[in-house]
């Protein structure tokens, strides 16, 4: 059966030379025809997919890179919620996924999970906090906390050791620490730790707003919520997340449009920082914690 490996014209060319039929400088030419045709019928190597996204991946590929050593893995919590007249409502999953994937690439040992989209957000009847604005999506605290301890006990079980959750959202970072502890307490001697990494919101909502502070940025236009800080931070991430018309526009947003700040001098460039400090205070979180097991 090998012999169907080797087109017929070259074992044709082999025949003739074995009867003496063609001259020696015909035979060695024969000989490359040969080697040429047996490497083009080889099978190629694949190359590993250049992603650090799970979810890009197919399960063989997948299982390989375990295996070469990819241990770690970020699951990346967003939330759909209203951000302002000027902001799209997946904000918080672009900007996690995003960031997520240039930790992964920093750390060079890690792959990120499909960003968990459904949070909470508060009371739906009576709406309360971001439900009171269309398009805010919310679920209880104990069905996020589920989703995150399965989606966490499904990475064990396909060989991860370090699985980090992070959030974007300030609203259920305590969720993922509860989480996280109760992992650990059960599987406590083994080899895999869930890490509630809280370094990622604290230099979201602290560090930046320092750095703004910093670079001359006023109190009140950078916010807590849809003002400057956050609306820069996704310029720098995707500019596609914010209406820019928005903001130019002369309109003043305040509580009632769901903004606390003022955004009309947010740019990209003022976002930078945000995105500098949020990947380098994570990478460095993760580093630190990955090295106490």
């Amino acid at each position: 059966m090998a012999e169907l490996a080797v087109p017929l014209a070259t074992r044709r060319v082999v025949a003739l030379a074995k009867i003496g039929a063609m001259p020696s400088i015909r035979v060695l030419f024969a000989f490359v025809l040969l080697g040429l045709s047996l490497s083009l019928v080889a099978p190629a190597r694949a190359e590993p997919p250049k992603t650090v996204f799970l979810e890009e991946l197919t399960w063989t590929e997948l299982r390989d890179q375990i295996q070469a050593g990819k241990t770690t893995v970020i699951v990346p919590v967003g939330g759909t919620e209203q951000s302002g007249p000027q902001m799209v409502l997946g904000k918080h999953n672009v900007r996690a996924r995003v960031l997520a994937g240039r930790i992964a690439a920093a750390l060079g040992n890690a792959l990120v999970a499909p960003v968990l989209a459904y949070v909470p957000e508060g009371s739906i009847e009576p709406p309360a906090a971001h439900m009171r604005f269309p398009g805010t999506i919310s679920v209880p605290d104990a069905a996020f906390e589920t989703t995150l301890e399965y989606a966490a006990r499904s990475f064990r079980r396909h060989g991860f050791r370090d699985i980090v959750l992070i959030g974007d959202h300030g609203g259920y970072q305590q969720s993922l620490v509860k989480v996280a502890a109760r992992l650990n307490r059960e599987w406590a001697g083994g080899p895999t730790r869930v890490h509630a990494v809280e370094d990622y919101y604290r230099a979201a909502d602290v560090d930046y707003a320092q750095a703004l502070r910093r670079a001359g940025f006023r109190d009140d236009e950078i916010g807590t919520h849809a003002g400057l800080a956050d609306t820069s931070l996704s310029l720098a991430i995707d500019p596609r997340l914010v209406r820019t018309e928005r903001l130019r526009d002369g309109a003043k947003f305040g509580p009632a449009d769901g903004v606390r700040g003022d955004p009309s001098r947010s740019s990209a460039d003022a976002g930078r920082a945000g995105v500098d400090l949020i990947v380098d205070r994570t990478t460095e979180a993760i580093r630190k914690n990955l090295a106490r097991r």
